[in-house]
């Protein structure tokens, strides 16, 4: 008799989790992947402007023109972003970010195909590499393995590492859909209570632990 409340004790906690996941884990990673692409963007405009080469500045906003979901032409940014990764110059990093993000509309597996590349790409700084790591786990965060994700969001979680408060969001998401709320909790709780923590993910940390406590 003890082992049927158990079953039906560890049945309900699943079905709580699987609850918390979709009412917040994904509106999460949605304002956490629009964070930082908006970083990244940042980033690489104010090297862009830095280098100040007006060819690639054209072809560039062109691309970003034609990225427009309104009244743009998707194929040909997408086609513009990969000629710019192709060529590089400075802004084959931001382009491939822009080619993958844009593909992530469509098809998330070939985004993160994109991303791979990037991370792979030795011509590109390594926080850009680190930030495909990073923008290929958002895509797969629903779907993937979240033992194979979390084993490589690790090396973002470093102290060192600046795309590491989005690391560790991720990864307390990743720990909340493998099932495991301890160790999603602990995450969560050490981005509430560091007071390093950026604003909006110190927020968000502690409203996903409202969530599980309630």
């Amino acid at each position: 008799m003890a082992d049927i409340f158990k079953e039906i004790d560890e049945e309900l906690r699943r079905e709580r989790l699987e609850q918390v996941w979709h009412r917040h884990g994904r509106l999460i990673i949605a304002m956490a992947a629009a964070a930082v692409i908006a970083t990244a963007a940042y980033a690489g405009w104010q090297k862009y402007n830095q280098t100040r080469v007006a060819a690639l500045s054209d072809r560039y906003a062109a691309a970003v023109a034609a990225a427009d979901p309104a009244k743009g032409d998707p194929a040909a940014a997408q086609a513009g972003f990969q000629a710019l990764a192709a060529d590089g110059a400075g802004y084959g990093g931001l382009a491939q970010l822009e080619a993958a993000a844009l593909a992530a509309k469509q098809d998330p597996e070939a985004a993160a195909k994109l991303y791979d590349a990037l991370a792979a790409d030795g011509s590109v700084s390594q926080e850009l590499r680190d930030l495909a790591h990073l923008l290929k786990v958002m895509q797969l965060v629903d779907s993937g393995d979240p033992t194979a994700l979390s084993a490589e969001l690790a090396p973002l979680g470093a102290d060192d590492n600046p795309w590491r408060f989005t690391a560790r969001e991720l990864d307390a998401l990743l720990a909340l859909r493998a099932g495991d709320q301890a160790r999603a909790t602990d995450l969560l709780t050490k981005l509430s209570d560091d007071a390093t923590t950026p604003g909006p993910i110190r927020a968000r940390a502690a409203e996903l632990l409202a969530a599980l406590k309630g």
